[in-house]
Order: C-alpha cells, then structure tokens, then sequence
C-alpha cells in the first residue's frame, strides 16, 4: 500500500474518531445539564460515562492524527474499554432498580474504576507502541489490565440490553418499565420510550462490535467506526427515551403559565 494511500486512510480514521469525541462531548453536556437541573442520579452517571466515552474517543482522535504512545493507549484502553460501559450500566441499574440499589453498586464502582485506573496506569508494557500502528490490549498489556477490560465491558452492555429490552417490552405492556416498584418513571409516550430503550441496546451492541469489524476494517478503522455510530444511536436513544418522559412536567408548567394569565 503506498504512503498516500496510508495517510488518507489515517486521516478518515480521525476524521471519524473527531466526529465521535464531538458527539460524546454533546452527550456529555446533556446529560450534564439535565443532572444539574433534576438531580437524577442515573443522569449524573450517564455523564460520567459519556466523559469517558469522549475521553477515549479524544484519545483515538490523538493518536490517528499525531501518533500513538503508551500514555495515550494506556488513557484510550481505560477510558474506552475499562470503564466507559460500567458506568453507562450504572444508569440502567438505578432505572431499574430504584436509588438505593444504585447507590451500592456506585460505591463498589467507585472503589473498582480507582482500582482499574491504578492497574491500567503502572501496568508494564509487553511491548512497544509503534506511532503509526494501532496497538492492541493483548499485545500491550498482561492479563489483569485485559482482565479488567474482558469484565469491564461485557458484563455491564448485557445489564445494558436486557434492562433496555425489559423496559420496552414493559413499557409496551402498559406496565411499570422498572424492575422495583421504587423506580416508578411517569411515562408519556410509550412507543417513544419503547424505541428510545431499542436505540440504546443497539448503540451498545455497535459498540461492542469492533472485534468483528476489526477483520474487515482492521483495528483503528473498526474503532472509530463502532465508537461514532454506537455514539450517535446511543444519543439518538437518549434524547427519544428522554423525550418521552417529560410531557407531565411540561403540562404543570402550561398550567402554572394559564393560570398566571388569568390573573392578569
């Protein structure tokens, strides 16, 4: 393959990776400003998650413009394989299970991504990073930082599609889309919850789709595409899902305007 052909193809791979950093950011700062606003604390680790998201994404982005090193792989393999998922399952569980719940299992996250992070960082390095090749987590890492991402990852997208999947099955079914009836949502549009629920549990299988992308595209490639159009269902998801819960408080707040109104 000539050098031209390699350099357009590097350049694609940012181009995308940019696109999908920008995407996450966006994601990041709704979910931001709705935590701020409501004080949900499934919205506060949608955040947190979407950061991370942006984080790794920032990091391919680096790397495919500038070149890798070992710090960026080691920032890209934590944020984009360790941790990202756990916390975007975070949100699932409080949906699900209701606040106290989620409160446990955030401590025990909490006290893992410390671990995780601390693992990830000093971990030795089997071999070195090449700048214009795409290392990989088996030829970088030994078994616990692979460990920690084999864990990290596919665990919490199956807590993510089946509570995704649940909920719109029960959301359907005219029933309570949680699984504690402490975790009661005022739902307006069931369909549109439905689909936003469907989005989020296909995001989160494109993202898990890079290992078979990566025969066809090859790593780096496989990695920008999955992360920019997992992003973007995800945050498809999100906004319908989200969308599909606030009628009530935008029918309180028309009341509260109507009955101001009368008054003048």
């Amino acid at each position: 393959m000539s050098t031209t052909a390699v350099l357009g193809m590097g350049g694609l791979n940012g181009a995308l990776a940019g696109t999908a950093t920008l995407i996450a950011t966006a994601f990041t700062l709704s979910t931001a400003d709705r935590w701020i606003k409501r004080r949900q604390p499934h919205e506060l680790a949608w955040t947190i998650a979407m950061g991370l998201f942006a984080l790794g994404s920032a990091c391919l982005w680096w790397a495919e413009s500038t070149g890798w090193n070992l710090f960026v792989f080691r920032m890209f393999f934590l944020a984009g394989a360790v941790l990202n998922v756990s916390w975007l399952a975070l949100g699932t569980v409080y949906l699900l299970g209701g606040q106290q719940l989620g409160n446990r299992v955030r401590q025990v996250l909490i006290w893992l991504s410390g671990f995780a992070t601390g693992i990830v960082l000093v971990a030795q390095s089997k071999a070195e990073v090449v700048a214009d090749q795409f290392p990989t987590g088996k030829e970088v890492f030994g078994v616990a930082p692979r460990a920690l991402a084999a864990i990290g990852s596919g665990v919490p997208a199956l807590i993510i599609i089946f509570g995704a999947l649940w909920s719109a099955w029960r959301v359907l079914r005219k029933k309570n889309p949680a699984l504690s009836t402490g975790a009661k949502r005022s739902v307006f549009s069931a369909g549109r919850l439905a689909l936003g629920n469907v989005l989020i549990a296909t995001g989160t299988l494109v993202l898990s789709a890079s290992g078979t992308l990566a025969g066809r595209f090859g790593e780096d490639r496989a990695f920008a595409i999955t992360l920019l159009v997992g992003v973007s269902i995800l945050f498809f998801g999100f906004l319908v899902a989200s969308n599909s819960t606030r009628a009530k408080s935008s029918q309180r707040a028309s009341q509260y305007l109507a009955s101001a109104a009368s008054w003048q």
